[in-house]
């Protein structure tokens, strides 16, 4: 397929006199009431419904195979390779369903808070709430930046058109196909609003290193009073938004962000939080970000159209949208300098892993790499209960690279900036998923905030005996017990057992890193096989 081809498909698709282009928050949420894609909320924001598809979708995940890609991108089961030819027929498929459609929506923005690094994006949905998602999850840009607006990557959303897979080639009838040569991401088949924020976090991940040199990164990230920044690396589901939203601090971002040589910037312009038991004393800054223009996703609303955050009905991975400006204390623009701590994020379902632990150099790059936490239900189709996965750098499904050069990135970064790393378990304790109890969110916050604030640097600690971890012996405002994995469980041998069992499932997945060295392949569990 031509550049000049691809290039009319799209200007037939943003040409047409249907469209509504870069509607205000208000616009569409008329939209979206007068098209009964979704209703109001108590609070204002609109709450939509996925229907099947009520996660990410990965083993639809395609990318685009051509003289661009086939070089530097890790093929596997994350990344599906697609011919060009399939993708071109697909598209026209695509381009001619949406040419019938009635109305169709678009939005220029930007990937990158820092101006050197930004990717302009054009987002061009067939639902009015997808629009509205996507200028709430991305950068929007002034009047000014609008009239000069060039988009360097367009995502095309079609949810109601269904692949053929036996003549499109793809898995299902749900595709996320990209093409970093024709800079297209092309949806369908789903209603998951998820995917268009993820499809453009896998766009910069590829992009950012292989063309600027930077290291993106699946993160929140604040900022302290002093202008010390913090990292938090974690899979879905293991506290990223929530710890990092504290009254304390400012925030940066989320979700997702890039570490270059002036610091870290944060990639989107809005936060995608769970919702599931969120309250207003828990989490009250995401509670009460929830407000006109935000969008609530698969949330169910009681007779008042009150959210019920503890109604899982539809799925456990219920969804809010909204914009970082919703946040009282943010860092505007959303950029700061280099981290100071950076803490990676495991919810641990064996019950097994301390609530804390300091990291060296080379254990932090151990479980970078390993990227452990336990895959929580709803996150994903299928998913029911927790699963132990690995996730190398805490985000392997949105990773075009390899994995080792991310890591070798955030290493060297680490060196020249004398970070501090904290590995935190947000998971059970007491016992595993289903016996003991989830470690209360108090308890968390008390951990990071002393990790924070250096109030750990001098605290003895005591290596646990099967991962290698240093514990700190004590900790403000926790129980000197909960720090101990061990002394919570009733059944001690039960828990030699489990934890033995996670050590072992940590060896098996990090032979894939045979070409790391030996100090840093010798700083996982010492498991006893």
């Amino acid at each position: 397929m031509s550049t000049n081809t691809l290039d009319s498909l799209v200007a037939r698709l943003t040409d047409l006199d249907v469209n509504h282009k870069n509607l205000s928050v208000a616009e569409l949420v008329e939209k979206v009431l007068s098209r009964e894609e979704g209703v109001l909320s108590s609070t204002g924001a609109i709450r939509a419904t996925t229907g099947t598809y009520t996660g990410r979708s990965p083993k639809d995940k395609f990318i685009v195979k051509d003289e661009e890609s086939q070089d530097h991108v890790e093929w596997g089961s994350v990344n599906q390779p697609i011919s060009e030819d399939k993708f071109e027929n697909l598209f026209h498929k695509v381009i001619d369903y949406l040419e019938k459609q009635d109305e169709l929506f678009t939005f220029n923005g930007f990937a990158g808070a820092d101006e050197k690094y930004r990717l302009p994006i054009q987002v061009i949905t067939q639902f009015a709430w997808h629009n509205l998602f996507a200028n709430r999850l991305f950068i929007r840009p002034s009047k000014e930046e609008l009239e000069n607006h060039k988009a360097g990557f367009t995502v095309v959303s079609a949810p109601h058109f269904k692949a053929d897979p036996e003549v499109d080639g793809t898995n299902s009838e749900t595709f996320i196909i990209v093409s970093f040569k024709h800079r297209i991401v092309l949806i369908g088949g789903t209603e998951y609003a998820g995917e268009i924020k993820k499809s453009i976090f896998s766009v910069m991940n590829y992009m950012l290193p292989t063309k600027n040199e930077v290291l993106p990164m699946h993160c929140s990230a604040n900022v302290g009073a002093e202008g010390d920044v913090a990292l938090f690396f974690g899979l879905s589901g293991t506290g990223k938004t929530t710890l990092s939203a504290d009254p304390s601090r400012s925030l940066i971002g989320d979700d997702e962000h890039a570490w270059s040589q002036n610091g870290v910037f944060n990639i989107e312009g809005g936060c995608y939080a769970k919702t599931v038991n969120l309250s207003a004393e828990k989490e009250p800054q995401i509670f009460n970000a929830i407000r006109f223009g935000s969008v609530l996703e698969n949330v169910i609303l009681d007779e008042n159209r009150e959210a019920d955050y503890d109604d899982t009905s539809l799925t456990e991975n219920t969804r809010a949208a909204y914009s970082i400006d919703n946040i009282d204390n943010i860092v505007r623009p959303s950029r700061a300098g280099h981290p100071n701590t950076i803490i990676f994020l495991t919810a641990d379902a064996s019950g097994v892993l301390p609530p804390i632990s300091k990291l060296s150099k080379e254990q932090a790059m151990y479980h970078f790499l390993s990227g452990y936490t336990s895959k929580l239900a709803g996150t994903e189709r299928g998913v029911t209960e927790p699963q132990a996965t690995f996730s190398a750098c805490f985000g392997s499904p949105f990773l075009p690279l390899p994995a080792a050069e991310y890591a070798k990135m955030l290493g060297e970064k680490i060196d020249e900036h004398n970070s501090e790393v904290f590995l935190v378990n947000t998971g059970w304790t007491g016992g595993p998923y289903g016996e003991g109890s989830r470690m209360k969110l108090g308890y968390t916050r008390a951990m990071v905030q002393a990790a924070l604030e250096g109030e750990l640097k001098n605290v003895e600690t005591v290596q646990d005996e099967f991962f290698g971890l240093h514990i700190p012996t004590e900790c403000p405002g926790v129980p000197t017990e909960v720090l101990h994995p061990k002394k919570t469980w009733a059944d001690k041998d039960r828990y030699d057992q489990q934890a033995q069992d996670l050590a072992k499932k940590f060896h098996e997945n990090f032979k894939q890193f045979d070409h790391v060295t030996k100090d840093i392949a010798e700083a996982g569990p010492t498991f006893k096989g």
